[in-house]
């Protein structure tokens, strides 16, 4: 059966420039700082740690809520996440004074689903399958509400998108920008703002090897399931590339750089020891592959997208071991 969703444009500039103004005042301008380590390119490291829920979620999730019409939102919202779109949507709920429901994979963090429940939004846990399904088949049958989808949504592109405005305003010289791939959502929102203001900038798709869909489908040339092996990292990877995403993020992406679990343990111990940020592992992850792999450019910037992570994995990767 066919999708009912059609297959993703890229996001115009001007949609990306609305965004921005639409979740300012609640959504952070975040830094754009030097990290100071030996490396083949100058490294700079896009803080979306600093948003009020630790991670660059919101900056979708506010714009997409805040676009819904009132009778839209009369019954509440609800997502699927494993924890930081979860945030951001129960952030935006809060602040509409909607209900919000989130369907979380069982393995998703207690750190995430902690402040999910602080937020006042319910928690539905289910086995990784049931999760991924509903974001595949964009909802649960039965479920009230309106779904918003955690990355294969152009108004929560949007929101996203303004991180590429950010850096390209910060770093007007900036070769490559390297990005976490999930649903593919945030890269391919950075990638359409990014090229709109730069076109010569490469954005790269960063996944850890323990499920790198994207690298996977890029090599055979259509979107291709992939063994998924649970991590401490679990903002990004996913069994497949959306199907919906899969045209934008081919067209706008420069391809993707995938590392191991160990370059990105590494690189969250790297990033407490050297600039003092709390990073998650999918946030690490463009730092891992921006030292593992030669770009050959001399400027790469990369987006640290969330620093939520359980305190007592945090302290197993500073003691130098993997979680």
């Amino acid at each position: 059966m066919p999708s009912t969703h059609p297959p993703l444009a890229p996001i115009p500039l001007y949609d990306i420039q609305a965004a921005r103004g639409r979740i300012a005042g609640t959504a952070v301008r975040t830094p754009l700082v030097r990290l100071h380590v030996d490396a083949a390119s100058e490294i700079h490291l896009k803080l979306e740690t600093l948003q009020p829920i630790g991670s660059f979620k919101l900056r979708g999730a506010l714009n997409a809520m805040r676009l819904l019409p009132p009778d839209r939102l009369r019954h509440g919202v609800y997502t699927a996440s494993a924890g930081n779109m979860a945030q951001g949507v129960a952030w935006a709920a809060r602040e509409l004074g909607v209900p919000c429901r989130v369907i979380a994979p069982d393995h998703a963090p207690a750190t995430k689903l902690d402040a999910i429940r602080r937020l006042g939004a319910t928690v539905v846990l289910v086995p990784f399958a049931d999760w991924w399904k509903a974001i595949v088949e964009f909802g649960v049958p039965g479920e009230t509400g309106t779904f918003i989808h955690p990355g294969a949504d152009p108004t929560v592109i949007a929101g996203n998108a303004t991180i590429g405005l950010e850096i390209v305003e910060d770093l007007p010289d900036v070769d490559a920008i390297l990005v976490p791939y999930g649903s593919g959502g945030l890269a391919c929102g950075i990638a359409c703002a990014a090229r709109a203001l730069r076109p010569g900038v490469k954005v790269y798709a960063c996944e850890v090897e323990t499920a790198a869909p994207f690298s996977a489908s890029l090599a055979a040339g259509a979107p291709v399931a992939v063994e998924y092996t649970p991590t401490f990292i679990d903002g990004i990877g996913g069994k497949g590339v959306l199907e919906q995403i899969w045209p934008l993020a081919r067209e706008v992406l420069a391809g993707s750089l995938v590392v191991s679990v160990r370059q990105v343990a590494d690189a969250v111990r790297m990033l407490a020891e050297r600039s003092r940020v709390v990073a998650e592992g999918a946030g690490a992850a463009p730092v891992a592959a921006a030292l593992a792999h030669a770009l050959g450019v001399k400027r790469v910037a990369c987006v640290v997208s969330g620093g939520n992570i359980d305190s007592r994995k945090l302290a197993v990767v500073l003691g130098g071991e993997i979680p």
